[in-house]
């Protein structure tokens, strides 16, 4: 399947809950409230930077092999809620995973990496990573939950694994 064909299937992502797709411009002002929300994102490595900046990364130029955020919208209020991070590279997807804070601890983010894991497995079989810090005991949980497995540790941060069936 090529590229274009991946992205817009990537577009009709759903869950019971959620519509998950690539960004739009009326997307980034939501996306930045927590994005840039220092403490909530003592986690997460892509924060802090400005509006341009945000577009340039989000709306420009973007595909699966340079790696891509998602939106998570909720369907009741068509809110964006979090975003998705996917990246290809060979057999391998790399993925991610944020939620504002005022939606966390709902399973939101555990249904829309369900839905991602789901959408990969049809792809073909691969290898699907995630990487995470010691101190995000939650998002490790969330990953054990999802069936993921400690690989290694690179540069300070766990390396997860989930090969698909």
């Amino acid at each position: 399947m090529t590229e274009r064909n991946l992205l817009l299937e990537l577009n009709l992502l759903k869950t019971k809950r959620f519509n998950i797709r690539p960004f739009k411009q009326s997307d980034i002002d939501d996306f930045m409230e927590y994005r840039n929300d220092m403490e909530w994102m003592k986690y997460q490595g892509f924060k802090g930077l400005s509006k341009e900046e945000y577009e340039d990364a989000l709306l420009k130029d973007v595909s699966l092999e340079k790696g891509m955020q998602l939106v998570i919208i909720n369907k009741s209020d068509d809110r964006l809620i979090g975003d998705l991070y996917v990246r290809k590279e060979n057999e391998t997807f790399w993925i991610g995973y944020t939620i504002n804070p005022k939606y966390a601890r709902k399973s939101y983010a555990y249904e829309a990496v369900s839905a991602l894991i789901n959408w990969i497995n049809e792809q073909g079989e691969y290898i699907i990573k995630a990487g995470v810090l010691p101190e995000n005991v939650a998002s490790i949980k969330m990953l054990e939950k999802l069936g993921f497995e400690y690989l290694l540790t690179e540069n300070s941060e766990l390396i997860y694994f989930n090969k698909n069936k």
